[in-house]
């Protein structure tokens, strides 16, 4: 009985412990890498969001397709934070501003998973058919 290890000691004596530790490390580093990734390449389509930009779904597609070339993920980037003007001349700038409105709860539903509460008096926004 003397002889007897303790059960941590054990554990660490055996044979590939330490390359189990190794391994654990080495994938907690990769999917926090990959989660990384995910977060930066989302940033400009969630701050076009968040400012209410009138082109936020143009802004949240090119952060997502920017990472093959660095240079349309800055673009995006720096379209996120830049106010744009909207002219159309298909509708009057209120019916322009509700569509932006309905436009900016869907991409929120979609990228974010929450839909906001409308307004009172507010109809609610329907989904698109596909």
């Amino acid at each position: 009985m003397e002889n007897a290890e303790s059960g941590w000691s054990a554990i660490q004596n055996y044979y590939y412990f330490w390359d189990f530790v190794a391994l654990a490390c080495g994938m907690i580093c990769v999917f926090g890498g990959l989660a990384a990734i995910a977060w930066l390449l989302g940033l400009p389509g969630r701050i076009a969001i968040a400012r209410n930009h009138p082109e936020a779904e143009a802004v949240y597609t090119m952060g997502w397709t920017g990472f093959l070339a660095v240079v349309p993920w800055i673009q995006a980037f720096t379209w996120a934070f830049k106010p744009t003007d909207v002219i159309d001349i298909r509708r009057f700038p209120d019916e322009e501003r509700e569509a932006i409105k309905e436009d900016l709860a869907r991409l929120k539903k979609y990228a974010y998973g929450k839909v906001d509460e409308p307004e009172p008096g507010q109809p609610i926004p329907k989904e698109p058919e596909i």
